[in-house]
């Protein structure tokens, strides 16, 4: 299973439990930190399937609509299975966003109630898969979990009117976003791809710190702020990066950010 690098990290340990292979497509700022048909061409061996995020964790890039349709045309053709975790869509900030299931027949999309709808551990979610998986997929269910809890559907199905609710928490979340960007860049934080959606950063913490998880560590002890090292996210590369979330009240946000500044001086 062919993936992008930087990744969340349950991709990776999942499918090694399952005896699945990973096979890491290292990516950056150039292709947005998404993988690309150009990639897989230079792959030694095929996959059997491609996993995206788009919005991803922990880049917040996206697929342009276009590039995905290419990705997913590519792979249907090819008999690479593309899976499409779409759980931060609906948080996004203007760039167009599409699902892979527009585009191809074969593909399967994952998606949740954990973050738009702000159901965090209510553990509800839903697949869409094309028709030869949906049988197989039943059977799994029956003996992983038979089914999501009857509360938690309940509460999923309202949520779905919950739309004036759910818009101010996207208001917060952008809100936030451009405090983020603009602290960081007075921080003396610049390098960084501003998030297409979710509610991350990926810094580059390369010129200011050797080691990311070290910098999370003096982070933490010394202004009380929680970051995540790149490690968790990059094994080859993650010592430059860290990621940072503007999931959080807006005065919290901005007090991190004062104490990143005088952290800097």
């Amino acid at each position: 299973m062919a993936l992008a690098s930087p990744y969340y990290p349950p991709y990776v340990n999942i499918a090694k439990a399952l005896g699945l292979r990973p096979l890491i497509l290292p990516c950056g700022e150039e292709t947005g930190f998404q993988p690309t048909i150009a990639m897989l061409e230079a792959m030694a061996q095929k996959p059997d399937g491609l996993l995206i995020a788009s919005p991803a964790n922990p880049t917040g890039s996206m697929l342009a609509p276009e590039d995905l349709a290419a990705l997913a045309c590519y792979c249907h053709d090819r008999g690479i299975r593309l899976i499409s975790d779409e759980i931060y869509h609906g948080l996004t900030y203007g760039k167009p966003i599409a699902s892979a299931a527009q585009f191809s027949p074969s593909a399967i999309v994952i998606n949740s109630f954990s973050k738009y709808f702000s159901m965090t551990g209510w553990r509800i979610g839903w697949m869409v898969l094309p028709e030869d998986l949906v049988a197989p997929v039943e059977r799994l269910a029956q003996n992983f979990f038979i089914s999501a809890p009857h509360i938690s559907q309940v509460a999923a199905e309202a949520a779905f009117d919950c739309h004036d609710e759910l818009q101010a928490n996207h208001a917060a979340y952008v809100q936030g976003r451009a405090a983020m960007l603009s602290g960081l860049n007075a921080a003396g934080f610049s390098h960084f791809a501003p998030p297409d959606g979710a509610f991350y950063v990926y810094l580059d913490i390369s010129s200011h710190a050797e080691d990311s998880a070290a910098f999370c560590t003096r982070l933490l002890h010394e202004v009380g702020i929680a970051a995540a090292p790149g490690h968790d996210f990059d094994a080859e590369r993650g010592g430059r990066f860290i990621r940072l979330s503007y999931c959080a009240p807006l005065a919290d946000l901005e007090e991190a950010l004062a104490r990143l500044c005088r952290m800097r001086q």
